[in-house]
């Protein structure tokens, strides 16, 4: 494991960034606000990471206590990584680089990569009240938990565990719009840019914003 490098500086800001401020670290983060994942899983969703900086990211993050590593109980026997609780309290940061880093977004390019989840977390700003969130794009579902706290994963990959509070179909442009303050999710829903469906608290909401 390398030592950790330092700005050797007495600012808080430098500090933080000696611990996340190497590149991969946060988008590392980024994945694991969905919950535990394995190796493979963060390898895959994190295209361009070579196979070593990935490895020595997730020691130097397990090192600075931000993320820890564990056995699955069988049958699955896989290790998993996961946030801890000082890891989780970077999801207003990644919030706001998202919110400020979100004009340069701009047309998406030929070599750019997108991952469905990949909108949860603007999503997650945007929406105002409590419960749980099935989104479908083109390129996948993924669900949300607005409004519970940040003590466990607040988004994750595919449908709902359970029944959803509400469901939305949309595609990338409106999220994007949605990412970049030009649309708001209610404005969204009457425009018939997104479709909801469902019959709890926060769909209604919607509908009837």
């Amino acid at each position: 494991m390398s030592p950790r490098r330092s700005y050797d500086q007495y600012c808080s800001a430098a500090r933080a960034l000696d611990l996340v401020g190497d590149r991969w670290t946060l988008l590392i983060v980024r994945e694991l606000l969905a919950g535990p994942r394995r190796y493979t899983d963060l390898h895959a969703d994190l295209p361009g990471v070579s196979t070593d900086v990935l490895a020595s990211r997730l020691k130097d993050m397990e090192r600075d206590g931000l993320t820890t590593r564990r056995r699955l109980p069988p049958p699955g026997a896989a290790y998993v990584y996961e946030l801890t609780g000082r890891g989780r309290e970077l999801l207003p940061v990644l919030q706001a680089l998202g919110t400020w880093g979100a004009p340069e977004l701009g047309e998406r390019r030929p070599t750019d990569a997108v991952r469905a989840h990949w909108f949860a977390l603007p999503l997650l700003r945007a929406l105002e009240g409590e419960g749980l969130v099935e989104v479908r794009l083109e390129e996948g579902e993924f669900h949300l938990r607005v409004g519970e706290g940040e003590e466990g994963a607040v988004y994750g990959e595919g449908p709902a565990p359970v029944e959803p509070d509400a469901r939305l179909v949309l595609g990338v442009e409106t999220c994007t719009a949605v990412a970049q303050g030009e649309l708001s999710v209610a404005e969204g829903v009457r425009a018939g840019r997104i479709e909801v469906s469902g019959d709890g608290t926060l769909a209604k909401a919607l509908r009837e914003a």
